[in-house]
Parts: C-alpha cells; sequence; structure tokens
C-alpha cells in the first residue's frame, strides 16, 4: 500500500494532505523519515509515524458522503485558528474532508467525505468533474468578457481550461469549469475590468445544490453516491 493512502485510511488526512506531510517529513517508516512520493508500505510489517507518533489502521468504518451549502464567511479547510471552518456546521462523529475548495467569501455546493479513493478521484483535475457556478458582477458583463472566459485565459502565467459560459442577465452568467484553480472565476472576471459581486456553487460532478438551504447539510443518496463513485 501506498504511504500517503495509509495515512489517509487511518484517519489522520486526506490523500493529498499525506503527500505534504511526506514531503514535509512529518513521516516515518520503521523510525526512518520517509520524503518520497509513493513510497509502498506493509500493514502488517511496517511501523508508520506521523509527528513522532505511531499511527495504526482503523478497521473499515462506514463510508460517509456528505452535501453542504456552504455561506460566505467560512473556510473550507478542517482545522483554521481564529476563524469559522465548514465542519463547525456538521455535527457527526466520523471524520470527513471536504472535496476541492471554495473561498471564504464564495457560497454554495462543497462536498464531504471520508472516502479517500474518491477524494482524490474528485480532486484530481485529470477526472474532468464539471463544477458549475452562478456569478454575479458588481458591473455589466460584456459579451467579448464572457467569450474570453469560455475560450480560456492567462491566470498566474498559465492558460485556464475552456469552460462553458452562459448569460442569465447583464450582471450575472452561469459558467462550468473542469478545473478549480486558487480563485480562479475572481481572477478572471478581474482580468476583463471587472469584479465578481456574489459567486455561488451550484453542481459538483453530478451533485446538485438544490433547494438545500444555506448553512444546512445532507446525506447524499444512494443513487448520487453511485453515479459519483463509478
Amino acid at each position: 500500500m501506498r504511504l500517503q493512502k495509509y495515512l489517509a485510511h487511518a484517519g489522520i488526512c486526506s490523500r493529498r494532505k499525506a503527500e505534504e506531510h511526506i514531503l514535509n517529513g512529518c513521516i516515518k517508516v520503521n523510525h526512518q523519515i520517509i520524503t518520497k512520493l509513493g513510497t509502498m508500505v506493509d500493514p502488517q510489517k511496517d511501523k508508520i509515524f506521523f509527528n513522532q507518533k505511531p499511527v495504526v489502521l482503523k478497521k473499515e468504518v462506514a463510508k460517509v458522503y456528505i452535501a453542504l451549502n456552504k455561506p460566505i464567511g467560512y473556510v473550507t479547510s478542517c482545522s483554521q485558528q481564529k476563524t469559522k471552518i465548514i465542519l463547525d456546521l456538521i455535527n457527526i462523529d466520523e471524520r470527513i474532508y471536504p472535496v476541492g475548495r471554495l473561498d471564504k467569501d464564495s457560497k454554495g455546493l462543497v462536498l464531504l467525505i471520508n472516502d479517500g479513493d474518491l477524494h482524490n478521484k474528485l480532486s484530481h483535475p485529470s477526472f474532468n468533474h464539471e463544477k458549475e457556478y452562478i456569478v454575479t458582477t458588481v458591473h455589466p458583463i460584456s459579451e467579448a468578457a464572457l467569450k474570453n472566459m469560455a475560450q480560456g485565459m492567462i491566470i498566474d502565467k498559465v492558460k485556464t481550461r475552456k469552460a462553458k459560459v452562459k448569460r442569465l442577465s447583464k450582471n450575472k452568467f452561469n459558467i462550468v469549469l473542469k478545473q478549480g484553480r486558487n480563485r480562479q472565476i475572481r481572477k478572471m472576471v478581474g482580468k476583463t475590468g471587472n469584479k465578481v459581486e456574489t459567486l455561488k456553487r451550484i453542481r459538483m460532478a453530478n451533485i446538485k445544490l438544490g433547494n438545500l438551504k444555506e448553512g444546512k447539510w445532507r446525506y447524499l443518496t444512494p443513487k448520487e453516491i453511485l453515479q459519483l463513485t463509478q
């Protein structure tokens, strides 16, 4: 088993966060610091430590899949000092992790799961999972601006992937992305000379926000989970 997968299955963190811990020298295998990603470990023989504390695989726990309507002002994180985090809105015993990010000033759909394999699949852009947003701008958005966003723009020296963009009103549009770079939509709108007033995510892959009230959450249905994991 890969070391980062072991850490995720042990409930220490998500697989992506585990990779950061490995690269930062926080993980030991048989008392030796490991900084190479993809290192294989044998759960039956090897002893794994995180920050000097032993990490033991837990018995298989029930998978949890949750959809949350994040309000503005909450951070999409499992831990953050002196600010509200989305886990403050959910009171369950299982450890769950958000899929992807939604910045503090944005609202809408966030998925929280404890399925490490699915978390990795949904987080990686190579799997082409769509994320859909409704964006309201401070000033009317021009047709040229919408076209530029759809075709891709140079943001932080890298061109964004093509997107589906549809006008909803003079100051509002719908956009579907297959990537989720840091504050991407805000930076794209800013590059057109405009500014985002409100940003709301309404869909991730096949999961829709629907009429879920702000600040509330629900478990995904068996059908949704099946479509998401296939």
